[in-house]
């Protein structure tokens, strides 16, 4: 089988691990081509050009070559200046990483899911972490194909209301508190919209979207915890 070149394109670490003597392989995140594995041959050498440039949350350029399920590693530029995280936004960073290993397979194209990555990284620079991550949860949901009903009740074509109070089932959506659902999360109107809208600056509304994508997430995550959550977990009870 004829190997396929693919020229630089833009891409970011998700995770790596040691291959061989002096080599690694490589999870990235490409714009173009989704999800790959690489193997970077000799990158563990001191004298290796890539050895420096293969750290996560950096904007780079790569090219490899595919044969099989794994690619070779070709070229690696950098693009832009990597983000700065420390602390609990770099913790955040390691949570999208991982959403992103679990949840979508290789060799699966979201140009537009990628460029939301690409914000909420630099948005945990300076934004507020809990924001940014449930904004990209929200698209990352959209881009597998559940995407969440927000502006709109389940029960016909009804504006969601602020002032109102749903009950929110994973497979259609929310329902009014005042139409008597018997299950579902129960969530206020104004969080729903403030997620559609990005908005989300109140304490309580980020709260209660939290509650919402962990659950509309965890059905697709096999009932395995992710293990960046419980490591933010334990940080925020030790703030």
């Amino acid at each position: 089988m004829k190997a396929e070149r693919v020229s630089l394109t833009h891409a970011y670490v998700l995770h790596q691990h040691a291959w061989r003597e002096t080599s690694r392989v490589v999870e990235i995140w490409s714009r173009e081509h989704g999800r790959m594995g690489l193997v970077a041959r000799g990158v563990r050498r001191p004298r290796s050009p890539f050895r420096s440039l293969l750290q996560p949350f950096a904007p780079l350029l790569m090219s490899w070559t595919q044969r099989g399920e794994l690619g070779n590693l070709t070229g690696l530029e950098a693009s832009a200046i990597p983000a700065a995280l420390q602390g609990r936004p770099l913790m955040a960073g390691f949570y999208l990483n991982e959403l992103l290993l679990r949840l979508l397979p290789r060799q699966d194209a979201h140009p537009g899911l990628y460029d939301h990555y690409a914000a909420a990284v630099q948005g945990l620079v300076t934004g507020s972490t809990a924001a940014v991550l449930r904004v990209f949860e929200k698209h990352l949901l959209a881009a597998m194909g559940y995407g969440l009903v927000l502006t709109h009740a389940a029960s016909g074509d009804v504006p969601v209301e602020p002032e109102e109070r749903y009950r929110y089932d994973m497979d259609s959506g929310p329902t009014s508190v005042s139409d008597r659902p018997t299950s579902g999360l129960l969530i206020s109107g104004r969080a729903l919209l403030a997620l559609h809208h990005e908005a989300l600056d109140d304490a309580d509304d980020l709260k209660a979207v939290k509650r919402l994508l962990r659950a509309a997430l965890e059905r697709h995550l096999d009932g395995r915890g992710l293990k960046t959550s419980g490591v933010m977990r334990a940080m925020a009870k030790g703030a």
